[in-house]
């Protein structure tokens, strides 16, 4: 079954960097580090321009959730946000606070909009059932959701930008978190975001236009190796969510015919035998509690091993389709310069046939059907002298100029947005197998915990059984 999958998670690497350049007199264990480098004190001298740079360690944590206001239409639920961290921006190595999950959100668009290059992780969906049916607040709903959250703030924490913005420090240390949101609203960071002269043409030309004309072997490799990644996940997810569902149907699937339920039956069954055989009663109904023990084991496992490896399965998928938006956003940094180029050329064509036309050369000008019509239509106009073509070329001499200016910024934006592509994927890539390796840790362990209580139930089953005399 999965045996069959042979490619599956063929990309994803186990090795990462050791973690070094901690301060020596911090209190975060070596095992709550995250799982790669996260400073540059050591070896500086060897990373690439690519190559991602940390100023040091952030280790986040939610948990405590508490419903607020409760026995009101307002009711919330608010987590506990905590940190441990040597980054400077931090006033506290051990900064805390409470926040509910409208809080989350907005860290997360803002950062999103702060910075467009980076991959900013997702949340997860508010528009579930939950909401709807009112069981929003469940321990099970809230558990589960803490996690969502966990790992959400996790992600953060291991992006070398995003874990020394202003906001994200405001959102762990701040104890009037409501201004702050209302401050950073009303005054964002960054340039002004009105529009300019790259944006004005842009605008009118690129929605025609969908593929990059002059692709970066860089990026299409990268691209295909994303999209290689998430159909790995894809299957794996439709794989394990196949095994979940034979193994006990519960919650993700209609209830039906599961492993858990034949275990169940069995033991009934043999409880029943054991009714009829007078002279082995007390081995069959130890028999069928062993039985009903393992069927509770199998459905234990299901709930705390298998879900949770499903769901941040199925979390890491969104994690990669953010990544894949942020090479998508790329792309259309290319786009524009591309198009910009070939509207100032355009442009810059015009002009010269104008001067060509006035100065008596316009048959050596390369003249095409279009500035034949145009021409044509001047004359209809009245608008083909010496001295509206002299008009003309004033206006588009002034536009070649913003032009100039927008394709030289347009060529600085690809560039700086394509180096910081390249440091995105090397940040991606260091996550992603850190948290391939916390998943698959989880699920193994699991599973080793299954086998093992399974195996010392059958043991205690096995000198019982032995008791029944056989009569030769």
């Amino acid at each position: 079954m999965l045996g069959d999958e042979d490619d599956v998670f063929d990309s994803v690497t186990w090795e990462s960097p050791a973690a070094q350049g901690y301060d020596t007199h911090d209190d975060v264990s070596t095992s709550a580090r995250p799982g790669f480098r996260q400073s540059n004190a050591e070896g500086e001298e060897e990373r690439g321009p690519h190559d991602p740079k940390w100023e040091g360690y952030l280790v986040t944590q939610v948990k405590d959730p508490v419903k607020e206001l409760p026995d009101t239409k307002d009711a919330y639920v608010s987590y506990l946000v905590t940190a441990k961290t040597n980054l400077p921006i931090f006033s506290s190595r051990t900064p805390s606070a409470r926040r509910r999950f409208q809080d989350f959100v907005f860290l997360r668009s803002h950062l999103a909009k702060d910075f467009p290059a980076c991959v900013v992780p997702p949340l997860p969906d508010k528009h579930r059932l939950e909401y709807v049916t009112g069981d929003r607040f469940s321990p099970e709903f809230m558990e589960r959701r803490r996690q969502d959250l966990h790992r959400f703030l996790a992600r953060l924490a291991r992006h070398p930008t995003l874990q020394r913005s202003t906001l994200v420090r405001a959102f762990f240390e701040s104890t009037e978190w409501h201004v702050i949101m209302h401050q950073h609203v009303a005054h964002p960071p960054g340039p002004d975001s009105s529009q300019g002269v790259i944006d004005n043409f842009s605008d009118t030309l690129l929605n025609a236009f969908a593929r990059v004309r002059k692709p970066d072997e860089r990026f299409l490799s990268m691209r295909e190796n994303v999209d290689k990644f998430e159909e790995s996940l894809t299957t794996s997810e439709r794989l394990w969510t196949r095994v979940r569902s034979r193994t006990t149907a519960g919650d993700l699937q209609s209830s039906g015919e599961d492993l858990t339920a034949d275990y169940h039956d069995l033991a009934v069954a043999v409880q029943g035998l054991g009714f009829l055989e007078s002279g082995i009663t007390d081995q069959l109904n130890h028999f069928s509690n062993t039985l009903l023990e393992f069927s509770a084991l199998l459905r234990h496992t299901t709930q705390n091993t298998m879900d949770p490896f499903l769901i941040h399965l199925h979390s890491l998928l969104s994690y990669s389709h953010a990544h894949k938006g942020v090479l998508k956003l790329r792309d259309q940094k290319q786009l524009d310069l591309e198009e910009l180029t070939d509207y100032l050329s355009g442009v810059t064509a015009e002009r010269d046939r104008l001067s060509a036309v006035i100065s008596g050369h316009a048959g050596s000008s390369g003249l095409g059907i279009g500035a034949y019509l145009r021409d044509k239509v001047d004359a209809i106009r009245g608008a083909d002298d010496d001295r509206s073509r002299v008009e003309k070329m004033r206006k588009l001499d002034v536009k070649i100029k913003e032009l100039e200016d927008a394709v030289t910024t347009a060529h600085e934006t690809s560039d700086a947005f394509s180096d910081e592509t390249l440091r995105e994927q090397a940040i991606f890539q260091y996550a992603k197998e850190a948290e391939m390796k916390e998943m698959l840790t989880n699920l193994a362990d699991g599973q080793i915990e299954l086998y093992k209580s399974a195996m010392e139930e059958w043991d205690r089953i096995i000198p019982i059984i032995q008791r029944i005399r056989v009569d030769v």
